[in-house]
């Protein structure tokens, strides 16, 4: 979610006078942290995942599947280990506490995040723990629940916002709530922490009104044409019903964004300019990934026509003005994309190389680029920080505010306050101050899965992706615009199957290359499986033979990885279903369904207890998941 600092959180009206004075100092900050770390070099490679899992209450009398708002009491549970760490480490200078995983609140109470205990490791025989890992932390928070709670890994609960989709039961009030929400109780959102509600209230502020999301339905037989709800039933005073669009199911909430969930991965790089080579590489990846793991097939309730939560997040947390939308006429340039949105501009000096990569216009505050730039900053960087700068801060505490800008040497609040609120594809972090952390990428567009199995594979195959780009020196670049392209595509129903995707057709050319690149269209089973009768062997073959190079992988890591790749290679050629494939039809296929789009409560239930079955193992779904030729031994390793 970004950055949680303590203190009071500040109003919209409040904040207004202080946006200056972030920008001025967060500025400053950058500056001050690139000119000190930008020749660093010597980082070995570390790496984590964040999952986030859903808590579900089950009614088996009343065939209901509600969320349970007890995040705050459980997390209150699941630190403890940390803060017996920290506090001896605080009194001895060293811990006897072993932590196996990390746990932080996320925006929704009925949401929590967990994370490794710490960073994996280079080692090849990692990737033979994470999935362990993975459910060692699904028991930690399972032995916590109540009677008939599971918690589920997946992005979106199908009756979010639906009439008594909490427990405790609670309802929303769209004349005082801080979103003014026609179907989100605020009491959905976690409380625990200040930040949440407050971002909530600010965005809506600056946005001048409520946010709005329209998803296309899913047109069943039964599905009315055109699609209109009377939104005046649920209190609405007319702003609703002008801002829903026929056809689509809406939705007026952050929650409905932020409130879904994700597979996150964080690599640490060897030094900055192996970050910001990361960085541009994996951008294009972004909409193939986000294709292949699709679990968001239902919002609100109702069956959509999308089958992932890349534009309901977007929407989500827009808080661009009437006319930074381009709606109404203003001096002030209009944004093309919301803060959570694609990348706008690649990093690497791989781009310098042909001025077609970067073809779309990054607008950019030219006062603190020039800033940047006569600071010390190279341009690309510049115009990347000077682009994140474009937003106001929507989240500011009373107490990292000074007045007379007296702030440490190490304080680095104020620019990563803009930059934890700009939540792109991928993420280009710097180092915290004071810390033995390195430059770091994040990769976050990636749908979260069912089960840890497939959770495991998804990430093993990212990570191993970054170490076999960074050996063989591929270069998977094309211009921005075509990759905005792909994300729009990557995001329809069955897009895994049905959708072409722009690709580089040689990325073995050097990044010195200055010739434009020949890109084509393909499927996600050729860019992953590759072209019979052609030079072009997929990712996934090339990622075997990274593997075949590497002399400390062991025979049990080897099978494990194989299991993976196959069930990937499956998922992209069609022959296995992906998550929202499967979940869309299980909604459609149940006796309750009326084929008028609408998730019902019964089927919700029967889903909900299907999917934790899965995740334990004791339902078995060939259309899912691969019978595993060979049974690899998953080890426990310690992190590093």
């Amino acid at each position: 979610m970004g950055l949680l600092s303590e203190g009071e959180p500040m109003e919209w009206e409040d904040m207004v006078a202080w946006q200056g004075h972030v920008r001025k100092y967060g500025v400053e900050q950058f500056i001050r942290l690139y000119n000190r770390l930008k020749d660093e070099k010597g980082r070995t490679l570390k790496w984590g995942d964040e999952v986030e899992y859903i808590i579900v209450k089950l009614d088996h009398k009343a065939k209901a599947a509600r969320v349970s708002l007890r995040a705050d009491e459980l997390l209150k549970q699941l630190v403890q280990p940390e803060e017996r760490m920290i506090k001896e480490e605080k009194l001895n200078g060293r811990s006897s506490v072993e932590l196996r995983s990390l746990w932080r609140p996320e925006y929704a109470s009925y949401m929590v995040e967990g994370t490794p205990g710490g960073p994996y490791g280079g080692s090849t025989n990692y990737f033979n723990t994470v999935e362990h890992n993975m459910r060692v932390r699904r028991r930690e928070l399972e032995d916590l629940l109540e009677e008939d709670e599971v918690c589920v890994s997946i992005s979106a609960f199908p009756r979010l916002g639906c009439p008594g989709f909490t427990v405790p039961e609670t309802t929303p009030d769209p004349e005082k709530s801080f979103t003014r929400s026609l179907f989100w109780p605020s009491e959905a959102t976690y409380l625990g922490h200040p930040r949440f509600a407050r971002l909530s209230e600010n965005i809506r502020k600056r946005r001048g009104e409520k946010v709005a999301i329209n998803i296309p339905i899913f047109k069943d037989t039964n599905t009315p044409s055109p699609f209109i709800e009377d939104l005046s039933a649920v209190g609405d005073d007319g702003t609703s019903q002008a801002a829903a669009k026929p056809d689509h199911v809406y939705m007026d909430a952050m929650g409905f964004g932020m409130g879904l969930c994700c597979l996150q991965l964080t690599f640490q790089a060897h030094s900055m300019s192996e970050a910001r080579e990361l960085y541009d590489q994996l951008a294009p990846l972004c909409p193939i990934m986000l294709a292949l793991t699709a679990s968001s097939p239902a919002q609100r309730g109702f069956l959509v026509d999308r089958d992932c939560r890349w534009d309901v997040i977007s929407a989500s947390v827009d808080d661009r003005t009437r006319q930074e939308r381009g709606l109404e006429p203003s001096e002030a340039k209009v944004i093309p994309k919301s803060r959570y949105d694609s990348i706008d501009s690649f990093l690497s000096n791989c781009c310098n190389k042909w001025d077609g990569y970067n073809d779309i216009e990054v607008l950019y505050d030219p006062k603190i680029y020039e800033q940047l730039v006569e600071g010390g900053v190279d341009k690309l960087m510049a115009q990347h920080v000077a682009h994140l700068f474009i937003r106001d801060s929507v989240s500011m505490f009373t107490n990292k505010v000074k007045a007379d800008g007296d702030y440490d040497e190490d304080d680095f609040d104020h620019f990563e306050n803009i930059q934890s609120t700009n939540w792109q594809t991928m993420r280009f972090k710097p180092p915290p101050p004071g810390d033995k952390i390195g430059w770091r990428v994040e990769f976050r567009p990636c749908e979260l899965q069912i089960s840890d199995f497939e959770n495991a594979a998804v990430c093993c195959f990212v990570v191993l992706l970054t170490r076999a780009i960074l050996s063989f020196n591929w270069n998977l670049l094309m211009p921005i615009s075509k990759i905005d392209e792909n994300m729009k595509r990557a995001q329809a129903r069955d897009a895994v199957i049905t959708e072409k995707f722009w690709w580089r057709k040689d990325i073995f050319t050097a990044c010195s290359d200055t010739t434009e690149p020949e890109l084509t269209e393909m499927s996600v089973d050729e860019i992953l499986n590759g072209i019979p009768g052609s030079n072009y062997q997929g990712l996934i073959a090339l990622v075997r033979d990274y593997l075949r190079g590497q002399d400390d992988i062991e025979a049990d890591t080897m099978c494990t990885l194989s299991n993976y790749w196959q069930l990937l290679s499956q998922r992209a050629s069609g022959k296995l279903h992906t998550n929202a494939h499967w979940m869309r039809e299980f909604v459609r296929e149940h006796p309750s369904y009326k084929h008028d789009s609408r998730v019902p409560e019964e089927a919700n239930y029967d889903l909900m207890v299907a999917i934790d079955q899965i995740q334990r193992g004791v339902r078995k779904e060939p259309s899912l998941f691969v019978k595993a030729e060979k049974k690899s031994k998953s080890a426990e390793v310690k992190t590093t």
